[in-house]
């Protein structure tokens, strides 16, 4: 099955048509008899990619605020990297999408981001790799199923969990245990930004794998 970005380009570019989607949905069979319009697709795709650099400065320019700030840690802090800014902004989620999905194995079977700021990159994530994610919320919801996740999650999957800022771990810590007590596999934790304030060593200590797309000196902060 070939990945959703490049459904995705349909919507961007108008001068694909459902045929043309509907030649590279099927099978790698099918793709193969329509390389012309799939060869089409993957070129327009790969022209809505980023290059690292250009990632970190749309991040940057998108979400670094300075001020005086305190972070949920209940560290304060002399800047603050709003997730919101950049995670709201198509072309950034697109390109993090990607990013996330280069950590995905042959054994991933699952997706998971923690609430509220992991939400939109499992679903980035999701589309781009075809696989399933889930939600994992803060506090099991006191109404309807009173699900601590949202979508399905079973003892077996082997998950990749994403996570947006990390500074001390304690959150995507939480949702890593709360995979682990169904029964599921946290394979690696993968954030977008490490503030480098203990989450690595928090995280690895916890018993998790952790990588991070990008640090704090990779976006230039010295703060």
């Amino acid at each position: 099955m070939c990945s959703v970005p490049l459904l995705l380009s349909s919507v961007l570019d108008p001068r694909f048509t459902a045929d043309d989607v509907a030649a590279v949905t099927s099978d790698r069979a099918t793709a193969g008899r329509d390389a012309g319009r799939y060869g089409k697709l993957t070129e327009h795709f790969e022209g809505l990619t980023m290059q690292r650099d250009e990632l970190i400065k749309r991040i940057k320019e998108t979400a670094y605020l300075e001020g005086d700030f305190t972070l949920r840690s209940g560290k304060k802090s002399k800047y603050y990297l709003d997730k919101y800014r950049f995670e709201t902004q198509p072309d950034i989620l697109a390109a993090l999408g990607l990013e996330f999905a280069r950590f995905v194995q042959s054994s991933t079977t699952l997706i998971a981001g923690a609430e509220l700021g992991g939400v939109a990159l499992a679903a980035a994530t999701s589309l781009a790799t075809m696989k399933p994610f889930v939600i994992v919320r803060n506090s099991k919801k006191g109404y309807g199923t009173g699900n601590l996740f949202e979508g399905v999650i079973t003892a077996g999957d082997s998950v990749l969990l994403v996570e947006d800022i990390a500074t001390t771990g304690g959150q995507v810590i939480e949702a890593a245990q709360a995979i682990r007590e169904v029964g599921a596999k946290v394979e690696r934790i993968v954030a977008v930004i490490d503030r480098l304030q203990g989450a690595g060593q928090n995280i690895t200590e916890a018993g998790f794998e952790f990588n991070a797309l990008f640090t704090k000196a990779d976006l230039g902060i010295t703060a």
